[in-house]
């Protein structure tokens, strides 16, 4: 039986209080890595708020979520697609699902080199636009369907035959254009394939009947909607239960899973889970991801900020190139930090902490509340453009992050 202790870090609540405790511990000095200067918190909430003011000046902004991105370079790639879906709002809401799942596993950084050129438009897009339309061209081309009758569909059979050569056909990766870990990408889709497969409670599928699909979470969390109303953090929770094996870098102790979590020393408990701070950063972003499609079919997700920001490099770049974290020692851009370093573990809790801080910050300057500006619109208003914005400004062209990782395609 898994001890309740470990089940407890597969929810927002344990990513942000273990996260918050990192950051009492860097407050305190004893960190090696870093110092937080909270006066700094300031300059970045101004620049966020301009930020956002500039990209949606009557402040109508949307969810930090794939489907942004589907529409990069001011195209709407989705309307055409889900118009060919002729099917009732539940089904609707499954397909969505379905194309949101795998494009958001497929998001980790693509790299500086790596460009996608869309036949359709004629336009180049890069980084994480350019993932998202490589994902949706290949689930409009039926790339993630094993029935050529019903190309618009993710399933299990059809994730478990991809492979870096298939992938890498569809998203054009050649030597002159190199996509970072190809090979991690493939092989977190064929996990997908067989997660899916041994959970026909969360996604469906029988025997000699329809395969499961990653549109399956909607039957299994429809019925929990209490009066059309479903919270966020219950979307969450069912795709760390249901997603849990397919990480291949993910922290597991005593053979369970925990996926994206690392350690630090700041976390002391007398149990198995000491020294383990949660992350979940995809799937909290998968998690924002299917807001949308879960409302397409009538239900509202409700208490948005249960979840937490994204420790991801454009949030937590933006913390340390406008001063908020000061790393101890000067970073040498050519030097790769492993993931699961505590440099980096630290760095990821900071900025889910600290984001906590600014988003009141950023809720003053705009004059809104926490109900009409969640984190999920700040992030997307928000902290990650401006933290590629500050990147660039200090490290054109490419405009990386200040930290470098040594990332296998499945994390950031």
């Amino acid at each position: 039986m898994t001890p309740p202790e470990l089940l407890a870090l597969r929810s927002p609540a344990a990513v942000r209080a273990r996260c918050h405790q990192v950051l009492d511990h860097v407050l305190a000095g004893r960190s090696p890595h870093f110092t937080v200067d909270e006066a700094a918190l300031d300059k970045v909430a101004d620049y966020v708020s301009e930020v956002t003011r500039l990209a949606y000046p009557g402040l109508d902004i949307p969810y930090h979520s794939r489907w942004r991105h589907f529409d990069a370079g001011g195209v709407d790639r989705w309307a055409p697609i889900g118009g060919q879906i002729r099917a009732d709002l539940a089904e609707t809401a499954r397909t969505m699902i379905d194309v949101a799942v795998v494009s958001v596993l497929l998001d980790a950084g693509a790299g500086d080199a790596w460009r996608y050129r869309e036949a359709e438009t004629g336009l180049t897009v890069t980084r994480s636009e350019g993932l998202a339309v490589a994902s949706l061209r290949m689930f409009e081309a039926g790339g993630f369907s094993s029935d050529p009758q019903h190309p618009l569909r993710v399933d299990a059979t059809a994730l478990l035959q991809i492979d870096a050569a298939t992938l890498g056909r569809f998203f054009q990766v050649s030597d002159a254009n190199p996509l970072v870990g190809l090979e991690g990408r493939a092989e977190l889709l064929v996990r997908l394939g067989k997660a899916l497969a041994a959970r026909p409670d969360l996604f469906g599928g029988t025997v000699g009947g329809a395969p499961a699909r990653p549109g399956g979470l909607f039957d299994a969390l429809a019925p929990q909607a209490k009066v059309g109303r479903l919270r966020a953090a219950q979307i969450l929770e069912l795709l760390l239960d249901g997603l849990s094996p397919i990480w291949p870098s993910g922290l597991s102790v005593d053979g369970f899973s925990l996926g994206d979590a690392g350690r630090h020393p700041a976390i002391t408990v007398p149990d198995r889970s000491n020294g383990i701070v949660p992350f979940h950063k995809l799937s909290q972003w998968l998690t924002y991801s299917l807001l949308e499609p879960f409302e397409a079919a009538g239900l509202a997700v409700v208490d948005l900020d249960e979840m937490t920001a994204l420790p991801e490099y454009r949030n937590g770049g933006l913390l340390v190139d406008l001063g908020a974290i000061v790393p101890r020692a000067p970073l040498d851009p050519a030097q790769k930090f492993p993931v699961s370093s505590e440099l980096v573990v630290e760095w990821r809790a900071l900025t889910v902490a600290l984001l906590d801080r600014l988003a009141g910050l950023v809720r003053e300057r705009l004059e809104l509340d926490a109900s009409q500006f969640p984190l999920a619109k700040m992030l997307q208003g928000g902290t990650w453009s401006a933290g590629r914005r500050i990147a660039a400004e200090k490290r054109p062209p490419a405009g990386g992050p200040p930290i470098s990782i040594d990332a296998d395609g499945t994390v950031f």
